[in-house]
C-alpha cells in the first residue's frame, strides 16, 4: 500500500549543468559538473548492496551534491532477464506525491484562491461528514499536516484485502475519490482535530478534491502545469487510472505482505486510483532530486507559503522513533549524525522510494527498491548518505 508503515513512509530545479552517469553495472559510477571522476559515496553504495542481499532484487540511487551527480545501483531492475537498474528507469514514487499536491495547494493560497485556515467543509460542503467526523472544525492545514483526526480509508477491511490477499483481483478497479472518502468517514475520528497526529491517505485524497473544486481542472492537470512542466521533470507522470509505466522502467515485485515463504508477484501494472492524490506519481531517481532541490531552495512558493510548507509538527516516538516531525508533505527527520533532513517516502505494491534533502536544497538524495517484503526500509540508505564521514558536511 501507499505507506506500509510509517517508517516506509518516512522511506516523501538542479542547476542545469549537472550532469548525470549512466549506470552499466551494479556498482555506483559518478560525475562532476566538469565530468571529472571524483570519488563515490561507499557508505550509501554499501547500504545498496545490504538490501540486494536480503533478498530485494533491485535497489536505485542518486545523490546530487556540490559535487556533481552520483549514481548507484545494486541488483537487478528485472528478474527474468537480469537487465541491471539504469538512473532512467521510471517507478512509482508511492507517498512522495503528497509533497507535489501540498504545493499546488499552498500555490492556490499564495494566489488568493483559499486560506489553509479554511474547513474542509468550507470547500468540499458535506463530504467530510458521519461517525463523528466533521469537516466544519477541520482546517486545510490539520488536513496537510496529518493532525485532522481523520481515519484513513486504507485501515479500512475492504482496502486492507485489496492490497494483500485480494490484490490480482482488484489491481485494475477503479476508485473514486469521493468513494475513498465515504470509505474513511463510515469510521470513527482517531482524536479531535488538532490536539494529536496521525498519519491518514484520507487527507491527501481531501486535498486533491480541493484543488479540483478551487480550479475547476483536475488534480493530475494542476501538477502538472504547475510543477512538472515548469521543473522540466520529462518522466514524471501521473497516470490516473492509466495501470502502465510509460517509458523505460523495470519490474516491481511484492509478496503482497504474505511473509516469509509467500508467492512473489510482479505488480507493475496496477491502477493507482485507489491511492490518487496521495500517491499516484511516476518518476524518476533524477526528476525527484530536481524537485526536491526546487523545493527546499525555496523556487517553487513564495516565502509565507514556504514557511508554512515547513512549519513541523511533532511526531509522536510511538510512530516514528525520537526527533521526527512532520511539516506539509514532508518530514523533518533528525540525523543520528546531528542536523536534519526534510524528506518522505512511499510505498506502494512492489515499489519502495524516498526523497531527501537538506535543509538548503543543495544536498538531495533518492532511493527506490523494486520489491517490498522483509526488512526492505530505505531510511538506512538515506541515513548513510547524510552520515557519510568520508564526505563533505552538507546538513
Amino acid at each position: 500500500m501507499a505507506t506500509r508503515t510509517l517508517r516506509k513512509a518516512l522511506v516523501a530545479v538542479a542547476a542545469a549543468t549537472v550532469m548525470t552517469t549512466t549506470v552499466l553495472t551494479a556498482t555506483a559510477t559518478a560525475s562532476a559538473d566538469t565530468g571529472a571522476p571524483r570519488p563515490g559515496h561507499p557508505a550509501a553504495q554499501k547500504a545498496l548492496e545490504a538490501h540486494v542481499r536480503t533478498g530485494i532484487p533491485g535497489v536505485l540511487g542518486q545523490v546530487r551534491d556540490a559535487g556533481g551527480t552520483w549514481n548507484g545501483s545494486a541488483g537487478v531492475a528485472d528478474r527474468d532477464t537480469g537487465r541491471e537498474r539504469l538512473p532512467e528507469d521510471r517507478f512509482r514514487i508511492g507517498s512522495i506525491t503528497k509533497a507535489f499536491t501540498s504545493v499546488v495547494l499552498l500555490q492556490l493560497e499564495a494566489e488568493g484562491r483559499l486560506s489553509l485556515d479554511d474547513s474542509i467543509e468550507h470547500h468540499l460542503p458535506g463530504v467530510v461528514h458521519g461517525n463523528g467526523n466533521d469537516g466544519r472544525g477541520i482546517t486545510l492545514r490539520q488536513m496537510l499536516n496529518h493532525t485532522s483526526g481523520l481515519p484513513d480509508y486504507l485501515d479500512d477491511a475492504f482496502f486492507e484485502r485489496i492490497g494483500t490477499t485480494d490484490w490480482p483481483e482488484h489491481r485494475y478497479d477503479t476508485f473514486k475519490p469521493a468513494g475513498l472518502v465515504a470509505t474513511a468517514v463510515a469510521h470513527p475520528p482517531a482524536f479531535e482535530p488538532g490536539t494529536d497526529w496521525k498519519y491518514s491517505n484520507t487527507n491527501y485524497v481531501l486535498a486533491g478534491m480541493v484543488i479540483e473544486k478551487v480550479t475547476g481542472a483536475s488534480y493530475e492537470s494542476e501538477v502538472e502545469r504547475r510543477i512538472v512542466r515548469p521543473l522540466g521533470m520529462r518522466a514524471t507522470s501521473l497516470p490516473g487510472t492509466s495501470p502502465r509505466i510509460p517509458g523505460p522502467h523495470g519490474r516491481a515485485y511484492s509478496d503482497l505482505h504474505g511473509g516469509p515463504g509467500a508467492r512473489i508477484w510482479d505488480t507493475t501494472e496496477l491502477n493507482p486510483s485507489w491511492i490518487w492524490s496521495a500517491g499516484q506519481a511516476i518518476s524518476t531517481v533524477g526528476d525527484l532530486n530536481r524537485f526536491y532541490g526546487a523545493l527546499l531552495r525555496g523556487e517553487l512558493l513564495p516565502g509565507k507559503q514556504q514557511q508554512e510548507l515547513l512549519t513541523a509538527v511533532p511526531v509522536p516516538v510511538k510512530e516514528a522513533g525520537e526527533g521526527v516531525a512532520y511539516g506539509l508533505g514532508l518530514y523533518r527527520t533528525t540525523l543520528p549524525c546531528g542536523g536534519y533532513i526534510w524528506e518522505h517516502g512511499g510505498s506502494i505494491n512492489g515499489s519502495l522510494s524516498v526523497a531527501a534533502s537538506s535543509p538548503d536544497g543543495r544536498h538531495t538524495a533518492v532511493f527506490n527498491a523494486n520489491g517490498d517484503w522483509g526488512d526492505a526500509d530505505l531510511e538506512d540508505v538515506v541515513k548513510a548518505e547524510f552520515c557519510d564521514t568520508a564526505q563533505p558536511a552538507r546538513h
